[in-house]
């Protein structure tokens, strides 16, 4: 008789409810999933939830908690399951889509979607989840705000300009669309103060950014994405680990004789962290002395420039990591 060897849950998560789905992992090297399940997105689902785990599953065998990182909407389920002293991992939407692909699963459910994930549990040894500081969870909420805001700028002034450009424009539409970007506007500049405030509230914090600030070329609200999206760098334990979640680590196209791909990043990751990084690496291209001169090395023969841009956006995130967790400042060569 083969025995189960290893366990997870899936959990496909909407606003409202999730889908459940368990599976096993016998001696045999077999796969048996379960039939999924809905359950509520509330206290009483998931309580729900773990009565229908202990049900089915083996008390003494480990069981992996895994699911998406949908928007926020995995939070609540996440917080609590972890407080509960239960393994969860929270995986990164496109890990599970390439995962899926690679099963030749077409389809796509909420039952599908659990049962991917249970699968992926079960073949793949997950990192484990821990919560944020709440600093960095506070951090993570206002600069995704200052982001969205600036994008709804930006798309309401493209508007202004193909309103003003037509015939005989509306005098009422026009001065509408000019008030809602003067609110944007207000909406951003105390986003940002709200910002500085948290960063200065935590005396330790401040020492650190003050630091990270003396990269030449990287800004204060750079900075704060980051932070906000790595939580301060939990979790992260090498560069090489930091640059597959910011989806800068390096991908090859080749195959035999014939085929001779370009190499380039994968941008399977965290695509906060990469548009954040884009400004300050044409910045630092042009004003840091010590990343010039990389930019131009990487750049000499290329036919396009953001070949040494993207190297630096990885280098500058790969260095702040590094004085983060040296707990140094910049220095220059010499």
């Amino acid at each position: 008789m083969e025995t189960v060897v290893k366990q997870s849950i899936g959990l496909d998560i909407a606003k409202s409810n999730f889908t459940a789905c368990i599976g096993k992992y016998n001696t045999d090297g077999s796969c048996i999933l379960s039939k999924a399940s809905k359950f509520d997105n509330t206290r009483a689902g998931f309580n729900q939830l773990l009565r229908w785990v202990r049900k089915y599953c083996e008390p003494s065998i480990e069981t992996v908690y895994s699911m998406e990182a949908t928007g926020i909407y995995y939070e609540a389920l996440a917080y609590h399951l972890h407080e509960l002293k239960l393994y969860v991992s929270v995986l990164l939407p496109n890990k599970v889509k390439h995962y899926a692909k690679s099963l030749n699963i077409k389809s796509k459910t909420d039952s599908i979607d659990a049962e991917i994930i249970a699968r992926m549990g079960l073949e793949r040894k997950l990192d484990p989840w821990s919560p944020p500081a709440p600093i960095f969870k506070q951090l993570r909420d206002l600069t995704r705000l200052y982001t969205d805001l600036k994008v709804e700028k930006t798309g309401f002034i493209n508007r202004l300009k193909s309103i003003q450009s037509g015939h005989e424009p509306s005098a009422f539409v026009t001065k509408a669309t000019e008030d809602i970007i003067k609110q944007l506007e207000s909406a951003i500049v105390n986003c940002m103060k709200e910002i500085e405030r948290l960063l200065a509230s935590d005396p330790w914090l401040e020492e650190k950014v003050t630091k990270l600030l003396t990269i030449k070329g990287l800004g204060l609200i750079t900075i704060a994405i980051i932070l906000a999206e790595t939580a301060g760098f939990n979790n992260i334990f090498n560069a090489k680990q930091l640059a597959s979640y910011a989806g800068y680590d390096v991908v090859q196209r080749e195959s035999g004789s014939s085929i001779k791909g370009i190499t380039r990043i994968s941008k399977k990751g965290n695509t906060r962290i990469r548009s954040a990084l884009h400004f300050p690496s044409i910045v630092a291209a042009t004003h840091n002395k010590d990343l010039k001169i990389v930019y131009q090395r990487i750049n000499k023969g290329k036919a396009s420039k953001m070949i040494g841009a993207t190297a630096l956006q990885r280098k500058i995130l790969l260095l702040t990591y590094a004085m983060w967790k040296n707990n140094t400042i910049y220095r220059y060569a010499s």
